[in-house]
């Protein structure tokens, strides 16, 4: 079961308040109002009576302001899930205060999660990308980063794949300090040690089309979230060339899966997935042209929901995204 609830801020105009409630990763339009900035709260606890109004309550009585609140509560399962948009003066209610505050109510109700993000004052998420040949999905977030699209700051490109450095990435990357480590790798030989180190000081990792299987020592030694574009609706086609195994079986829908990396090959959680219609009119490739535009869209939107706030774990194997 599924409750939403989107609150207008009084005051605003109908348009200002669209605007405000689009702000992820932006500060709010200066037309609504020069102080008040947006944050971004989330919450996951065993459900109990009086929850949403303790949040609420927590806002409202330091002058802040609700722009749209997401409750999740599963049928027959007792936890509480929530992500609330909110706007506030920090000259009112300090930053570090607004985490103070919410923390007293994770320790009421013994909280499993409580994160605030506050975009305009929080640094943004430090993240590595690692790739081998294909490089579609690189380029769609090197792009966006540089739209502004992606709140995300890029430490690294890695990859077992070397890149001459006349290629249009190896020059995108030099133009905006980006480095790009070429690390090759063998069956026997992982470097997952060099790996290790040259991530060690980013958020979360994004294997960008990267085709190596990370060892659970690996995993363990990072100790972050690690998150991938897998090549179909999970499960699916195994192997090499999946694009061709799909096309000759025939199939009329195609798919790509992001999804949080764990031991087991290919089965973590799933954060987003997308699909689209083929035919016998596609050859093969118009089939891994349509392939390879939904691994690049599907991992960028994954991205951004996960800087959002908007993906919490949900079991043992799946997440609740909002």
């Amino acid at each position: 079961m599924i409750r939403r609830i989107s609150l207008r801020a009084s005051g605003f105009a109908k348009n200002s308040f669209l605007k405000s409630s689009r702000f992820h990763g932006e500060s709010l339009d200066s037309s609504v109002s020069p102080v008040l900035i947006p944050g971004v709260h989330v919450f996951h606890c065993q459900d109990a009576v009086g929850i949403v109004a303790k949040l609420s309550d927590c806002i409202a009585a330091k002058g802040g302001n609700i722009l749209g609140y997401d409750v999740f509560v599963p049928e027959n399962n007792n936890v509480f899930y929530s992500r609330s948009e909110f706007i506030f003066d920090p000259v009112k209610w300090p930053r570090n205060q607004v985490d103070e505050d919410f923390q007293t109510i994770a320790q009421t109700y013994d909280a499993l999660n409580s994160v605030v993000r506050v975009p305009s004052i929080d640094p943004k998420y430090k993240i590595a990308l690692l790739l081998s040949k294909q490089d579609h999905c690189l380029v769609e977030m090197l792009h966006k980063w540089q739209d502004g699209k992606l709140p995300v700051d890029i430490t690294c490109v890695i990859s077992n794949h070397e890149r001459a450095s006349n290629t249009h990435i190896m020059r995108f990357l030099e133009r905006h300090g980006i480095p790009y480590h070429y690390v090759s790798t063998t069956k026997d030989n992982k470097r997952e040690d060099e790996i290790l180190e040259l991530v060690k000081d980013t958020d979360f990792l994004v294997l960008a089309r990267y085709m190596q299987i990370l060892a659970g020592n690996f995993l363990k030694g990072y100790g972050k979230d690690v998150i991938n574009i897998h090549h179909g609706l999970l499960p699916s086609f195994k192997g090499g060339n999946p694009a061709k195994q799909a096309f000759d079986a025939g199939v009329k829908l195609i798919g790509a899966t992001s999804h949080f990396v764990t031991e087991e090959l290919d089965s973590g959680p799933i954060i987003e997935q997308m699909v689209e219609s083929v035919s016998h009119r596609d050859n093969l490739r118009s089939f891994v042209q349509k392939s390879e535009d939904l691994e690049k869209k599907c991992l960028t939107k994954a991205i951004k929901s996960y800087c959002e706030l908007r993906v919490l774990p949900y079991g043992t194997n799946k997440t609740v995204v909002f």
